[in-house]
């Protein structure tokens, strides 16, 4: 690819894309915030109070953020990496001043949020053309392939240490709880993302293994909390001997959803995956005499440490767990040995669905599903059936949702439809694609971006869904294949004629 120079970009096409951005910006922001209602009486009419200023300024920001981009695609990296730095620390020195100093007055925005997002721009442009500064032979002549080949390597790289470091890090999932930092937040915190790093698994083997593309996933996570939900009231069984039912069902509504439908392909089977999942919700919103309806399930009994309840006052004549501990162990009651019960249940849980999954890949059935997610066609050829090959990866999937249902339903000890709206499936599949399809190492990292990281910015308030999206959009912009998307073939064939 021929190297990308000043002289390839003209001057007055750098202008006029800036002012359309800085156009643009203005258009879209003087409808939403341009003009906003104040509080008035009851008798007056509302005041308005016009905010063009603050128009022009972020439209003027706009502007200048899209002529440090196409400077950066033009070549100009020694211009931008030094505007980009000094733009990012007088704005940072800045904010750091009190409100009423000349220099906190001279910023663009009155707000912090807004100033630490231009700093948070301008650094990463600096950063940017820094670093082809330093690679300038190879990312100024190769451009995004090159970007795309050294995050490939990186993944390989990332993929390669952590079978040596999944061990330390399992090592110290299991310590987490007994840290002097860990508090009811932080357990709590960690079991919602191990939960959606199961999901995220379960969901792996069928987008990033076998290639299908489901938009409904949330449906078979509803069938195993409903299902556990449903047998422990009607039946009075515990959470142990319910779990497996709870997979089992949603195993089998994942063959019966795909069975008529794996025919199809790509968007077609997207559209009907996502139908299925807002057709589960909607029976179990509708099917009020046995889902509840809208007011969905309560009472929903706790799991119990091998029989041993976590009650502060076990009924006489029975132990409870710090009862019967204190008879080896003094100890006193806590609610918190519950959560840190349920924080190594769902821990087992999904190491049990990452090793199954890192085996089956080994297998004939997953080697069928990577094969048949590169070229169907030549699976056809080699006489393997399309259809069942893609069942078994969605009845697996599906399974490994339900169980994660099951511990969701005991976790909550209450289930709605709620709980099981698009949007679920939506985080399950972004996780997903952001850590790379195929990979498990890149699924964990994108659960803890995706769902630990806005649990603990909740003090940014209305800012931290802004940031959540912004952050999907650049991410998508930048790596497109996800943050760890190599993909390793588990099976090379020999070049020496020996076995492989």
């Amino acid at each position: 690819m021929a190297a990308r120079s000043s002289a390839s970009v003209p001057a007055n096409d750098i202008l006029r894309q800036s002012a359309l951005a800085g156009l643009l910006v203005f258009g879209l922001a003087v409808a939403l915030v341009g003009v906003r209602i104040q509080d008035g009486s009851a008798a007056a009419l509302a005041p308005l109070h016009f905010r063009f200023d603050d128009v022009l300024t972020a439209a003027a920001a706009a502007a200048l953020g899209r002529f440090g981009v196409l400077l950066l695609r033009a070549g100009l990296h020694a211009p931008v990496a030094a505007g980009g730095a000094a733009v990012a620390l007088a704005v940072a020195l800045a904010q750091w001043f009190a409100p009423a100093h000349p220099l906190r007055l001279a910023l663009l925005f009155d707000v912090a949020m807004p100033n630490w997002l231009i700093v948070a721009f301008a650094a990463f442009l600096a950063l940017c053309a820094a670093w082809r500064l330093r690679h300038a032979p190879v990312a100024v002549m190769q451009g995004a392939d090159a970007r795309e080949s050294v995050m490939d390597h990186l993944g390989a790289q990332v993929q390669r240490i952590a079978r040596f470091a999944g061990p330390l890090i399992l090592l110290l999932a299991i310590a987490l709880p007994l840290m002097p930092f860990a508090d009811r937040r932080l357990i709590d915190i960690a079991i919602l993302v191990v939960t959606y790093i199961m999901l995220g698994w379960g969901l792996n083997i069928v987008v990033g293994l076998a290639g299908l593309l489901d938009l409904g996933y949330v449906a078979f996570y509803a069938v195993g909390a409903y299902s556990y939900a449903l047998l422990a009231q009607n039946f009075g069984l515990n959470f142990w001997i319910c779990l497996p039912f709870a997979g089992i069902m949603a195993a089998f509504a994942g063959v019966l959803l795909g069975f008529p439908v794996l025919r199809l392909r790509g968007d077609y089977l997207a559209i009907v995956t996502l139908g299925f999942g807002e057709m589960i919700r909607i029976i179990l919103l509708n099917w009020y005499q046995f889902t509840g309806g809208p007011n969905g399930l309560t009472g929903i009994p706790r799991p119990s440490f091998f029989g041993l309840p976590f009650t502060a006052s076990p009924p006489e004549g029975t132990h409870s767990f710090h009862t019967f501990v204190s008879l080896i162990w003094p100890i006193e009651f806590s609610p918190n040995h519950r959560v840190v019960f349920l924080y190594y249940v769902i821990l087992a849980l999904a190491m049990i669905t990452n090793l199954f999954t890192l085996r089956i890949r080994r297998l004939p059935i997953g080697r069928a599903w990577e094969a048949l997610r590169e070229d169907e066609i030549a699976c056809r050829s080699l006489g393997i059936n399309p259809t069942n090959t893609k069942l078994t990866a969605f009845a697996i999937g599906a399974g490994f949702g339900g169980f994660a249902g099951a511990f969701f339903a005991t976790r909550q000890g209450f289930v709605s439809p709620e709980s099981f709206s698009f949007i679920e499936s939506a985080v399950i599949l972004a996780i997903v694609v952001l850590g790379g399809m195929g990979s498990q190492i890149g699924v964990v990292l994108a659960a803890v971006l995706l769902i630990g990281l806005p649990e603990f910015f909740r003090d940014l308030h209305q800012y931290r869904m802004i940031a959540f999206g912004a952050a999907m959009v650049g991410i998508m912009l930048w790596r497109p294949a996800g943050l760890l998307a190599h993909r390793e073939p588990t099976l090379r064939l020999s070049t020496q004629g020996g076995p492989p």
